[in-house]
């Protein structure tokens, strides 16, 4: 059973909810799905140690098992939940097994042993029960059975998707190494992907971890492979070329990431027309997109290639234009002000990161008021605001709802410190005396707070 602890005000819940709903459909009869109101039932929410909303845990035997820390999609969650029904690894006993196993749309992972005794299989099946919930496990006990992938002795084969077989890389992985549930997710990490991954909302943030490089178009590998392959090989024939310099390439479909691309970095669907739109984001968060259209023989890609190798590149940022007045006793931040104002190396700056249609940030504003005007006349401290929905929030920020606040105190800036006190003007006072660099003075006059 999948548990969803949820308050009814939390706006991450009320996103989640309509997948939720979709994800108890798609399951009815094989995993069932719960809600718990922690306002209603705050008691039970104790038990289990329910911090923050939502928290997803996994129930078994009426026990707590283990936290859902898998997408939110509803497509996401079916297929995580999917996954810790029946056994953790399939056991195979026929080629024909074999060919019926990885013949899938998801990669698949075989552990290859001479027999169920004395060998790495126990091992493999605990690496299998710990990580069933991201990929398809099966073992042989026979090797006879995998004769036909050129095996001879204990190994683990890594069979990645059919529908993208490519000429570019192998269609099988081979891991002989000596197997323990560390060394196998090692393996899994460096190989699963391959050259050229195709992206989902379920697996971007695994593939974000690295400097990425994607290429969105029309992608449908349910009802168009040779379609969906056709760009996705000319990505990966550049790619080849670009081994071992730090960016992983991947391929995915522009409408599944539409409000991203036009969000961050306000790209719409008729921009690029038939062609796909390029862009690197890297694991720190910087954006880059490329302008050019992509040309069939690969050589635009090659050339954005360069520039951004090169240090040529201009990193996109999603911003509001800068104030041309901005006088007020809240500074008005956008991101291309940012480092003008909220890294300014002489000040400590209180920057509160909120949502123009945030209820608690409309109840905080004339508070945050009082705070910025009894600190008006005080030369080294700022107290400033920036819109964070049409804003890109700094890399150090960790903003998930709104308001967040930050402190980024003079001669300390790689180093923000959060706010999580009372939202009233005296806790706001203790807090910037306690941790600013400067010692505070109150409007109208020179004296110390």
């Amino acid at each position: 059973m999948l548990v969803k602890f949820y308050a009814p005000w939390c706006g991450h819940c009320k996103k989640l909810a309509p997948e939720f709903e979709k994800a108890a459909k798609k399951l009815k009869g094989i995993v069932k799905l719960a809600k718990v109101d922690c306002t209603a039932n705050s008691e039970t929410c104790g038990r289990f140690g329910v911090t923050g909303y939502p928290t997803l845990k996994i129930f078994r035997y009426g026990k707590d098992s283990a936290s859902y820390d898998g997408p939110r999609t509803a497509d996401g969650i079916y297929e995580v939940m999917r996954r810790q029904t029946g056994p953790d690894s399939v056991h195979l006993k026929s080629k024909e097994d074999l060919q019926a196993f990885v013949n899938n749309y998801d990669a698949s992972i075989v552990g290859v042993f001479p027999s169920s005794e004395g060998s790495r299989l126990p091992e493999f099946l605990k690496a299998a029960g710990l990580l069933r919930d991201q990929f398809r496990f099966a073992h042989i006990t026979d090797l006879q059975v995998a004769d036909d992938h050129n095996v001879d002795s204990e190994c683990v084969l890594l069979f990645r998707p059919p529908r993208l077989a490519s000429a570019f890389e192998d269609s099988v992985v081979v891991f002989k190494d000596y197997l323990t549930i560390s060394s196998l997710r090692r393996f899994l990490r460096d190989h699963l992907y391959g050259l050229c991954p195709h992206m989902t909302l379920e697996n971007r943030d695994r593939l974000r971890v690295r400097d990425l490089l994607t290429a969105y178009y029309d992608l449908d590998y349910q009802h168009n492979v040779r379609g969906s392959n056709y760009w996705r090989n000319r990505v990966m024939k550049v790619a080849s070329k670009y081994a071992g310099r730090s960016l992983m390439f991947s391929v995915a479909n522009k409408k599944d990431f539409l409000m991203e691309l036009e969000e961050d970095y306000d790209l719409g669907t008729s921009d690029a027309g038939d062609m796909p739109f390029v862009t690197i984001r890297t694991k720190l968060g910087q954006k880059y997109v490329m302008r050019e259209e992509f040309t069939r023989d690969g050589q635009s890609l090659e050339r954005f290639l360069e520039d951004y190798f090169a240090g040529r590149l201009k990193q996109y940022i999603k911003s509001e234009p800068i104030p041309e007045k901005n006088s007020a006793a809240v500074k008005v931040v956008v991101a291309e002000s940012f480092n003008e104002i909220v890294n300014d190396p002489d000040k400590d700056v209180l920057i509160q990161f909120y949502s123009p249609s945030c209820p608690h940030c409309k109840k905080l504003e004339p508070i945050y008021r009082e705070l910025a005007e009894t600190l008006y006349s005080d030369p080294h401290t700022v107290i400033a605001k920036m819109n964070a929905v049409d804003n890109d929030i700094p890399l150090g920020y960790d903003v998930q709802g709104y308001p967040t606040i930050y402190l980024a105190p003079a001669g300390r800036k790689d180093n923000p410190i959060r706010y999580q006190g009372p939202r009233e003007l005296k806790e706001f006072l203790n807090f910037l005396k306690r941790e600013s660099s400067h010692k505070l003075m109150s409007s109208g006059s020179r004296d110390e707070l």
